[in-house]
């Protein structure tokens, strides 16, 4: 991991962005100018003019008298609950007060995704602080598809994102890496942020077609969304989804760098550095700091844990990991 480099100014908190793709950039401090170590690193030679020099000054953002965490592009850890298909009225009233008296850092983007019938329900009485997500939407304009429901009736109740390609709804459901893609592309461009959803089953991790697996679906994304602006990636081995596996916190890291870089070689330099990768697979209250400290884990998409409200901040609050003090 990237050594903290130490800054001479008061006793405020610096994060530091994490190396991507397992570069690890040195610097050393001096009382005359800030110097940063473990920034990742982003290809600063393919970006020019007014890009790069917003590129430079993003990178000096990092202290602040809370200590903001500094990632790329968006600058905040992200954490999303999927409560699948579970609870009823009055467990869901609690978790909601659960989340509303939860003490939660402020440098964390927050997202819950309830069943679609209690949607109305916890956004009107959820705190603002976090924001509200769809489980999944349909490919296009609402209409004669029984059981679905469309991008334009989550944004009139105010929905703010939507999941797409998580793996219940590939391998269970059956949607194609392209009707997902499809999928992502409506929804972005009626207004919903997309947390997108790839990774592996255990037969592929073990065949060694994990990256080959991840790279085809992230193609259909590429090849179908307007842009990669209102997307967080989440890659959630399927062999850890709910069976209480975890991925190691090398073996997530691995990987999300390999994503990184795919986006970097297909995308652009601007997509690999601004677009948040988030690891899922029984992620919970004990392994989340340890998996928080890795280079390119920008957050966690969270199942059975975000069903508690205590536990469910917890990981919230585990940006701490990637705080370093000045």
């Amino acid at each position: 991991m990237a050594q903290a480099c130490c800054v001479a100014m008061s006793s405020a908190v610096m994060v530091v962005p994490r190396a991507a793709s397992g570069v690890r950039a040195a610097a050393a401090c001096s009382s005359s100018n800030l110097s940063f170590a473990g920034l990742r690193r982003v290809e600063t030679e393919r970006l020019s003019g007014f890009a790069a020099i917003q590129h430079e000054l993003s990178m000096y953002n990092g202290v602040a008298s809370r200590g903001v965490v500094t990632m790329a592009g968006t600058g905040k850890f992200f954490v999303g609950g999927n409560w699948k298909a579970n609870g009823n009225k009055e467990s869901v009233s609690k978790l909601v007060k659960e989340l509303n008296d939860a003490k939660l850092e402020e440098d964390v983007d927050v997202v819950v995704a309830p069943p679609y019938i209690y949607l109305d329900s916890v956004l009107n009485t959820l705190t603002k602080r976090i924001e509200v997500s769809a489980q999944n939407s349909w490919v296009g304009k609402g209409g004669a598809f029984t059981g679905e429901i469309s991008a334009e009736q989550l944004k009139d109740l105010g929905v703010q994102w939507v999941i797409l390609g998580h793996s219940e709804r590939r391998h269970v459901i059956g949607e194609t890496n392209e009707f997902i893609g499809k999928k992502s592309a409506y929804a972005l461009n009626n207004g919903l942020k997309v947390i997108a959803c790839i990774g592996e089953l255990l037969e592929e991790r073990e065949a060694g077609k994990t990256t080959q697996v991840c790279f085809e679906q992230l193609k259909a994304y590429a090849d179908a969304v307007p842009g990669w602006k209102d997307i967080v990636i989440a890659y959630e081995p399927v062999w850890a989804i709910g069976t209480g596996k975890v991925a190691s916190p090398q073996q997530a890291q691995e990987v999300h760098a390999e994503i990184r870089k795919w986006l970097a070689d297909n995308v652009s330099a601007e997509a690999s550095s601004q677009t948040r990768i988030i690891y899922g697979g029984s992620v919970n209250a004990a392994n989340s700091a340890e998996l928080a400290t890795q280079e390119d884990i920008d957050g966690f998409l969270v199942g059975g844990a975000s069903l508690k409200g205590p536990d469910f901040a917890t990981i919230v609050n585990s940006v701490t990991a990637k705080k370093v003090p000045a």
